[in-house]
């Protein structure tokens, strides 16, 4: 947990490294780039927003001038690799406790190098309190925002960003938290943020919101009330003790006063009748832990039935919980969610925020970003600088437990195009991405996790390789080992702490902490060179194709995609083959493929609407560089194109394991294209389209693709998509369901992954799919 800690004032530096668990230059990362600052001052938490860019390596390709040279000489890469800067912008968002406000100011204008502005945007009461401090140290104006504003604003943010944001909350599960899939329309909601006090707000568009009520029964007076009762000051403290306590010795129930359950009004005999009503006439002292879980209890349950009661006013389904009373804290989404299923008889749900706490600050630094807009653009979490959700049980993990619930760090970066969903979604509201959840599957979860860890020595092996002129590149790495080493094991005791834990989000953690530490794309070199071997080999793939009849080559060239897709550096099964037989290529691929009938095999189908009319258009997103892109993907395009299906070929934005990015796509498609001419006149005439696909994961997740192939998908009227790949097709997307027909193929290279589908390794799925009528 980082902790700012130190209070009082004098040199930053060393009060605040003696007091916090983390360098402060771990916490307030980046500060030498900061741009723009935002603040929100609670009772007892500040929050810090501020606004840097980031400078990281990127690996580019570029195509050779191969004027007046033999391009088939062997040594002759297909492209050069450079490794440039890239400058990105990031948000950082940073949470510490008021007492070590000026520390915390001390430590960042002693690092503060320069911002573009002269102001500060603060909301929150304490805005008021420390506005003085803030200009004094800063030397930047406090601009105040209203607080109301910066909450919606900051909710409707990570609502639309942060796919696994909201959670239900199930005592009795494990873990007990339940991620949601945010609804692509995150409109219209109820916002019910329990500070001091509590505020009811309808939200109904990105600026347009209402307050409809509210209560003086909030935060305040349970820590006012919970003070007075138990002489404990500190609001953290009061939580424990509730956590402690057992409010039947202080709460008077049904059963104590009618012997049992009320059948009349059907009301059971564990609920709570009056809330303290055993103190009244009991003789007796009653232990704080009791007290101050009836309180809890009491203004939680009051809180619940008042936002049960304007849903069902206002017609909403979807209520979130905000404001610093939850705090992650068991008993307090324990109670507001039974509370709120009691009183609408579940038609209501109580929704709470993984980033609940930093509302405010992420609004406030929207308003004074407005110029920027950076409403415009996508932004991603990124793993590798953000803490995650704590554990609500304190035996989980008690050392990383001082606050439940909440963040210290989160970061965000802006994505280069704004990201939605694939118009081909059947029910883009119901989409989940992932096959499998960890979070619930403790098997998976244990085995992957294992898997991960056990890869990890490859990977940093890997990384080291891919620089070999860098004289740091083996410190980098040992820093990458470090970081990632430590997100599995928070993982292994908080599966929740990033949202749904998948296979995609810990390939996607593992490609945030390479990326953190200057490894940009570790594959670039085996890509390059993969590349340059399969292009030689393209004339006499097609050529062997095109000799055959038309039903073999069918087949064939299904088998082709098949085998292509074994090229897969990130499967261990394979990477142990290519490293240890360098003769390894596309025939040998063939037959490790399973023989038919595969373990999923819709071929006899396929074949049949193939005698039938073409496709209109083939949106057909591509997995591994190398023999997979251009001996399989290619030849199925051209036999596509062939029938007078266009084709839109989409592949990542960015690197990950050997996956072929957008601009590699961009170089093999022209070398292509010099040698074939179905090819060549299909770029020309624009019946074959590369483009980007917005993501930088060996996964997919369709709801956040480039706006850009979505517009192209609808001009186009694609009426087939085609996803290959064990992490597009398997990890993600296998039960994804979609208005037009498709092809979800893929080669099981884990054995474990394929025992448990009821195969082998090398068995082979292919699940062409047309939707019901």
């Amino acid at each position: 947990m980082a902790e700012c800690g130190a209070s009082g004032s004098g040199s930053s530096g060393d009060s605040l490294d003696k007091s916090i668990t983390l360098p402060p230059d771990e916490i307030f990362r980046n500060l030498e780039n900061a741009k723009r600052f935002a603040i929100d001052i609670g009772g007892s938490l500040t929050k810090l927003a501020y606004y840097s860019t980031v400078q990281h390596k990127v690996a580019k390709v570029r195509s050779f001038d191969y004027s007046g040279k033999d391009t088939e000489q062997d040594h002759e890469p297909p492209y050069e690799i450079s490794v440039q800067e890239e400058v990105t912008a990031r948000l950082h968002f940073v949470k510490f406790e008021n007492t070590y406000i000026e520390a915390c100011l001390d430590f960042i204008k002693d690092h503060l190098v320069n911002t573009e502005t002269k102001v500060i945007q603060a909301t929150g009461g304490g805005a008021y309190k420390f506005k003085d401090l803030i200009e004094e140290k800063l030397q930047l104006k406090v601009d105040k925002e209203d607080v109301m504003t910066c909450l919606i604003k900051g909710c409707n943010f990570v609502l639309k960003n942060i796919p696994h944001e909201a959670f239900v909350y199930q005592k009795d599960s494990d873990p007990e938290f339940r991620f949601q899939t945010n609804h692509p329309n995150i409109f219209p909601y109820l916002l019910v943020n329990i500070g001091s006090g509590v505020s009811i707000v309808k939200v109904e568009t990105e600026d347009r919101f209402e307050w409809i009520g509210g209560s003086s029964i909030g935060g305040g007076t349970f820590w006012g009330l919970g003070a007075l009762l138990t002489k404990t000051k500190k609001f953290d403290e009061l939580l424990q003790l509730a956590s402690r306590g057992q409010h039947t010795n202080v709460d008077m129930l049904v059963q104590d006063i009618y012997g049992g359950a009320h059948e009349t009004l059907g009301l059971s005999g564990n609920l709570i009748a009056s809330s303290f009503g055993k103190s009244a006439t009991a003789d007796q002292e009653f232990s704080k832990e009791d007290m101050a879980k009836s309180l809890l209890h009491m203004i939680s349950n009051d809180i619940g039935q008042l936002a049960c009661l304007y849903a069902r006013l206002h017609c909403l389904d979807r209520v979130y919980f905000g404001g610093f009373f939850i705090r992650g804290h068991p008993v307090t989404m324990r109670t507001i969610t039974y509370s709120i299923n009691f009183f609408s008889k579940g038609e209501v749900q109580a929704l709470f925020l993984r980033h609940e706490g930093y509302l405010g600050a992420i609004g406030a630094f929207l308003k004074g970003a407005e110029q920027d807009n950076p409403n415009q653009y996508s932004w991603g979490e990124n793993y590798a600088g953000s803490s995650g959700l704590m554990s609500s049980s304190p035996e989980l993990c008690p050392t990383q437990r001082a606050r439940s619930g909440t963040f210290d760090l989160l970061e965000m970066d802006r994505l280069e195009r704004p990201l939605v969903n694939l118009p081909l979604l059947l029910d883009p509201s119901s989409y989940v991405p992932d096959t499998v959840d960890l979070t619930d599957d403790a098997l998976a979860r244990k085995y992957w996790l294992t898997c991960f860890e056990e890869a990890l020595d490859g990977v940093v092996k890997r990384a080291v390789a891919s620089q070999p002129g860098s004289v740091d590149a083996a410190e980098r790495a040992e820093k990458f080992r470090q970081k990632y080493w430590n997100k599995l094991q928070t993982l292994r005791h908080q599966p929740f702490a990033y949202g749904t834990l998948t296979v995609r989000s810990l390939l996607d953690t593992r490609e945030h902490c390479l990326n953190e530490f200057n490894f940009p794309d570790p594959y670039s070199k085996v890509k390059q060179k993969d590349n340059g071997v399969a292009l030689k080999c393209f004339q006499r793939v097609v050529s062997a194709l095109d000799a055959l009849d038309w039903e073999e080559r069918q087949l064939a060239l299904v088998k082709g995609l098949l085998a292509g897709n074994v090229f897969d550096w990130g499967a261990k099964a394979v990477s142990d083959v290519l490293e240890s037989d360098p003769q390894f290529g596309f025939e040998e691929a063939k037959k490790k493929l399973q023989e038919r009938p595969w373990l999923v095999d819709s071929y006899g189908k396929w074949l049949q609407r193939l005698k039938g009319p073409p496709h209109k258009c083939a949106l057909i997103f591509a997995d591994n560089s190398g023999v997979d892109v251009i001996l399989g993907v290619f030849p199925f395009v051209r036999e596509l194109l062939s029938r007078g299906t266009e084709v839109i070929l989409a592949c990542n934005s960015g690197p990950a394991l050997n996956d072929v990015t957008y601009n590699e796509s961009l170089i093999v498609a022209e070398r292509i294209a010099a040698m074939d001419p179905v090819i060549h006149s299909a770029l020309r005439e624009e019946r074959l389209l590369l483009v980007q696909t917005g993501s930088s994961s060996p996964c997919l997740d369709l709801s956040r693709l480039d706006k850009g192939l979505a517009v192209l998908v609808r001009e186009r009227g694609a009426d087939l998509v085609v996803i290959e790949g064990m992490g597009r097709a398997v990890h993600t997307n296998y039960h994804a369901a979609l208005c037009c027909e498709s092809l979800k193929l893929a080669v099981i290279k884990n054995s474990w992954l394929a025992e448990r589908l009821g195969g082998q390794l090398f068995s082979v799925i292919f699940k062409y799919e047309v939707p019901a009528e």
